[in-house]
C-alpha cells in the first residue's frame, strides 16, 4: 500500500511538473533550479490534496457538530492563510534550500571517511514497507513530543509558540497558526532526525502529510472524542483541546508558570509515559490566560494581552515577545 501511494504520488508529480511547473520555469528564465523545483512540486501536490480533503471533510463537520460559536470569524480566515502558506510548500521550500546544500556537503565528507549513514530499518531486516513506515512514524512522533514540550518550557520559545495558543476560536486551520521561526526550527529538527534515521524521501512526504491531516482534525471545532480506549491510542480533538485550555493546557497546575499537559502530537502514549496526560472529558475554552481582561488592585479592569489580528502583526508581536522573554524566569 505504501509503495502504491508512493507510485501514484510520483506519477502525479511528474505530470504536474512537466505540464505546468517546468514551462513556467523556462518562461521565467529559471531553468537552473529545475531539480529543486521538481522536489518542491511534490510538496505542492501533497498540500493541494490536503486542502481539498480538509475542506470537504472537516469543514462540514465543524458546521454540524461545533464545540463553540465563532466570536471572531476573521480569526478563522487568518488561520486559513497560515494553512495555505504552509501546506503549499512555502516553509518547506525555505527549509529545502537551506538544508540541501549543507546535507549534501556533509554526506560527501562522510563518504570520504567511509562512514555509512545509519538506517533504522537495518535493525529490523524483515519489517517490510508498512512496518518501516509505522516505525518511522513512532520515532518521529516521539521526537515531536519532546520538541513540543520544550516549546512550553523555555520562556523565549514560549514567546513564539504562544501565537499558536492565542486562538480563542480554534478551528480546523489552527494547526498551522505558528510563528515562522517556530515552524522553521521544527522543520529543521524533524528533517535532520528523519535523515539521521534513514527515512526514504518518498516515505517522509507521506509521513508528514499523514501527521498534518491528523493534526488538522485535532484542532477542528468539532465535538469529537475517541472513547476511553481510543483517546489513549490517538490524540483526539477533545484531548488536544485540553492542551489549548486557558489556565490548564499550557500552564503548570494552572499557576501561570510554563508547563502544561497533552503535548503528544499523534500518540498519547508519550504523555502517559512521561506523566503529562490529562484525560478530563471536557470540551474547554481555548486561549491564554493573559488574553482575558485583567482586574487591577484598584478594581479597574484592563484589556488582556494583544497577540495580533493579522498575519504580519502576529509575526511581529511574536518576535517582540521572544526578545522580551530572553533570560527571564519561565512564567507567562
Amino acid at each position: 500500500m505504501i509503495q502504491l501511494l508512493s507510485d501514484w504520488l510520483g506519477a502525479a508529480q511528474g505530470w504536474l511538473f512537466e505540464t505546468v511547473i517546468q514551462p513556467i520555469l523556462f518562461y521565467g528564465g529559471l531553468g537552473d533550479i529545475t531539480e529543486e523545483a521538481f522536489e518542491g512540486t511534490e510538496w505542492l501536490l501533497i498540500g493541494l490534496a490536503e486542502l481539498v480533503l480538509l475542506f470537504l471533510v472537516l469543514r462540514p463537520l465543524e458546521a454540524l457538530i461545533p464545540v463553540h460559536k465563532f466570536t471572531d470569524p476573521r480569526a478563522r480566515w487568518n488561520d486559513f492563510i497560515y494553512t495555505v502558506l504552509h501546506r503549499l510548500g512555502l516553509f518547506t521550500v525555505v527549509i529545502f534550500f537551506t538544508l540541501d546544500p549543507l546535507l549534501d556537503h556533509l554526506n560527501a565528507l562522510l563518504r570520504l571517511e567511509d562512514v555509512r549513514p545509519f538506517n533504522l530499518e537495518n535493525l529490523f531486516p524483515d519489517i517490510g514497507p508498512l512496518g518501516s513506515f509505522v516505525l518511522y512514524l513512532l520515532v518521529l512522533d516521539f521526537v515531536d513530543y519532546w520538541y513540543h514540550r520544550a516549546s512550553h518550557q523555555f520562556n523565549w520559545w514560549w514567546g513564539l509558540h504562544s501565537l499558536h495558543h492565542s486562538q480563542m476560536n480554534m478551528n480546523l486551520w489552527s494547526d498551522d497558526r505558528n510563528h515562522v521561526l517556530d515552524d522553521l526550527l521544527r522543520d529543521v529538527v524533524m528533517g535532520l532526525v528523519a535523515i539521521g534515521i534513514g527515512v526514504p524521501p518518498a516515505q517522509y512526504v507521506l509521513l508528514v502529510s499523514l501527521s498534518r491531516i491528523i493534526q488538522s482534525l485535532q484542532h477542528a471545532n468539532v465535538r469529537v472524542h475517541f472513547g476511553a480506549i481510543g483517546e489513549r491510542l490517538l490524540v483526539s480533538p477533545r484531548y488536544h483541546r485540553m492542551h489549548h485550555a486557558i489556565g490548564v493546557g499550557h500552564e503548570s497546575h494552572g499557576k501561570g508558570t510554563l508547563g502544561g499537559c497533552n503535548f503528544a502530537v499523534l500518540f498519547p502514549v508519550w504523555d502517559m509515559l512521561f506523566r503529562t496526560a490529562n484525560f478530563t472529558p471536557a470540551f474547554v475554552q481555548t486561549g491564554i490566560r493573559d488574553q482575558l481582561p485583567q482586574t487591577a488592585p484598584d478594581g479597574s479592569v484592563r484589556p488582556g494581552r494583544e497577540y495580533g489580528r493579522g498575519f504580519w502583526q502576529q509575526q511581529w508581536l511574536g518576535l517582540k515577545r521572544m526578545v522580551h522573554n530572553f533570560g527571564k524566569e519561565p512564567t507567562q
